[in-house]
C-alpha cells in the first residue's frame, strides 16, 4: 500500500474531521484521491447537498513502507472508501496509507479541469459566509412555517431549488456551493477572500480551506464538484 506523508502533520486532523463529515452523512461514501506536483486532492459527494467537494493536502512525500520518499512526478489516482480512508489517517504522525480501490460512483468519472480557470469575482470571506448563513436561517423559517400536511416531499425539493439556485451576489455561482462550503468548513469566520472562477462549463468556488465546484447544464438541475487548490 502506498504511505503518504503531509507537508504539514497538522491538516491530518483536519482530513479526518473532513471524511467524519461524509461519513455521518453517508456510511458508504467514497472518496477518489488525485495526486499530482506534491499536491494530494481528496474529492467527495457530501450526500446531504448534492455537491462535490475537495481538499487539497500538499505531500512531504510518499512511499511503500515506513519511509517516505519525495513525491513521485507520476499521479496517483484511485478511489477508496471514505471509512477505511478515515481508519488509514494517523494523526500523530502526518501520515496516510492509501487503502484498496472500490468501484467508484458516478460523480467519480467526472471532475472538473485542473486548469484554464479565470477569475470571475473575488469576495470578502466574511460576506461569503453570512450569505450561507442568510440563506440557511431563511430555508429552516420557510419550513417551519409550512402547516404539517403541507410538508410533502415536493414541497421541501421544491423550496430548496428556489433557495439554493439564487446567484451569489454579481456571479453566476448557485448559493448551494456556498452552502456546501460553509456546511464543510471552508468558510470561516472573518476569513481571507475567497474566489469565484469558471472554466467552460463549469464553475468554482475557490477558499483557502477548500473548494467547491459546478457544472453548468443546459437542462435539468444544476450539479456540483470540486477541484484541487
Amino acid at each position: 500500500m502506498t504511505l503518504l506523508t503531509l507537508a504539514r502533520p497538522e491538516q491530518a486532523a483536519g482530513f479526518a474531521a473532513f471524511l467524519g463529515r461524509q461519513l455521518r452523512w453517508d456510511r458508504a461514501a467514497a472518496v477518489r484521491l488525485r495526486g499530482a506536483d506534491g499536491v494530494l486532492a481528496a474529492f467527495t459527494r457530501p450526500a446531504r447537498f448534492d455537491v462535490l467537494a475537495v481538499l487539497p493536502l500538499p505531500l512531504a512525500g510518499t512511499g511503500t513502507g515506513a519511509d517516505p520518499v519525495p513525491a513521485p512526478a507520476e499521479e496517483l489516482d484511485i478511489t477508496v472508501s471514505a471509512g477505511e480512508l478515515l481508519e488509514a489517517v494517523d494523526e500523530e504522525s502526518g501520515t496516510v496509507t492509501v487503502p484498496g480501490a472500490v468501484t467508484g460512483p458516478p460523480w467519480a468519472g467526472l471532475l472538473p479541469p485542473r486548469g484554464g480557470w479565470r477569475r470571475l469575482a473575488e469576495l470578502p470571506g466574511g460576506q461569503v459566509r453570512d450569505a450561507a448563513a442568510s440563506v440557511v436561517a431563511e430555508f429552516r423559517s420557510r419550513t417551519e412555517a409550512l402547516l404539517p400536511q403541507q410538508r410533502t416531499r415536493a414541497a421541501l425539493d421544491g423550496l430548496a431549488e428556489e433557495v439554493w439556485s439564487r446567484p451569489l451576489a454579481a456571479t453566476p455561482l448557485p448559493l448551494r456551493a456556498v452552502h456546501a462550503a460553509h456546511a464543510l468548513g471552508f468558510l470561516r469566520p472573518d476569513g481571507p477572500p475567497v474566489a469565484v472562477l469558471a472554466a467552460g462549463s463549469w464553475l468554482r468556488l475557490r477558499t483557502p480551506h477548500g473548494s467547491t465546484a459546478l457544472r453548468r447544464t443546459t437542462r435539468g438541475p444544476l450539479t456540483l464538484t470540486p477541484l484541487p487548490g
